[in-house]
């Protein structure tokens, strides 16, 4: 599929300028920006084929100062990606150990380029557990949990979402039910504004620490886009944790209006839009 795609199938659009740009803009503007980050659909084939490029595309401006962070991998499964890019364990290992996506296909090209390259890759994610303990018995049950553990999420306790991001997500995981409102969704044992904030800011921690200890990289960060789209959740959180990391946000999707946007309606998403063809086959059905 990727092999078949081309400039044809999305277009860049800079919400700042206001103006149609290309991947070119993207990565040069990265040369006074720490992170970029790209807001996926998780099954977007379009999408997926920009992360891959974008991340070889970075890699060939800023060398070995480059670096991969996935929400798709959880931090406790860092040494399994790490031992998988020395070459120590064999892909079947890697695949099961590190509890890999069903749709893992779609990020393999990016994992495979870290690794024939000797780039990092950060695996930034909280552990599902994490999020449901956080969603079931809040902070508290965070804060309960064995030390060693706690090395897999955010410092604790960290901030929870707030303000217009709170808004969005319990208008989404409520259905958009104005009668449920927050209680619908911030109740005790099913706190799921609690569970994506575990998620938010343990993404964001560990995208810090990265940069911490190395200075002067660009992370290429890739998510679904509700992480970072609006400057919001792990973009966010990612001031919390060092305040003076710079970012660069792009939102990506398609369109049913495709090729005929109205950029409009994407101008808050994010510092680039970019809107894929909706024609081209998804990577799997949700």
């Amino acid at each position: 599929m990727q092999a078949q795609l081309s400039q044809q199938n999305y277009i860049v659009y800079n919400t700042r300028t206001k103006q149609i740009e290309n991947l070119d803009s993207i990565v040069a503007e990265m040369q006074h920006v720490d992170v970029l980050f790209f807001g996926e659909e998780h099954n977007d084939s379009v999408g997926h084929y920009l992360e891959a490029t974008l991340f070889e595309m970075m890699h060939k401006s800023y060398g070995a100062k480059t670096a991969l962070s996935m929400e798709m991998f959880d931090r406790d499964v860092q040494p399994v990606m790490d031992e998988y890019l020395a070459g120590l364990i064999k892909e079947k290992q890697f695949v099961k150990d590190a509890r890999v996506w069903s749709n893992y296909r779609d990020y393999k090209p990016m994992v495979e380029y870290a690794k024939t390259n000797n780039l990092h890759v950060v695996c930034a994610n909280a552990a599902g557990r994490y999020s449901s303990l956080a969603v079931r018995k809040g902070m508290q049950g965070l804060m309960a949990l064995p030390e060693a553990s706690k090395d897999h999420i955010a410092p604790l306790p960290f901030d929870t979402a707030s303000g217009p991001y709170f808004d969005k997500l319990v208008d989404v995981m409520s259905g958009h039910d104005t009668t449920a409102g927050a209680a619908a969704v911030t109740a005790p044992g099913m706190d799921m504004v609690m569970g994506q904030s575990t998620w938010d800011a343990t993404m964001a921690y560990s995208i810090a620490q990265y940069l911490k200890a190395h200075k002067g990289d660009k992370v290429f960060q890739v998510n679904g886009r509700f992480h970072s789209d609006e400057h919001y959740a792990v973009v966010t959180q990612l001031k919390n944790y060092r305040p003076k990391a710079t970012s660069l946000v792009i939102s990506s999707g398609s369109d049913e209006n495709f090729p005929n946007i109205n950029w409009d309606d994407h101008k808050a998403d994010g510092d680039y839009i970019i809107i894929t063809d909706p024609k081209v086959p998804k990577t799997f059905e949700e």
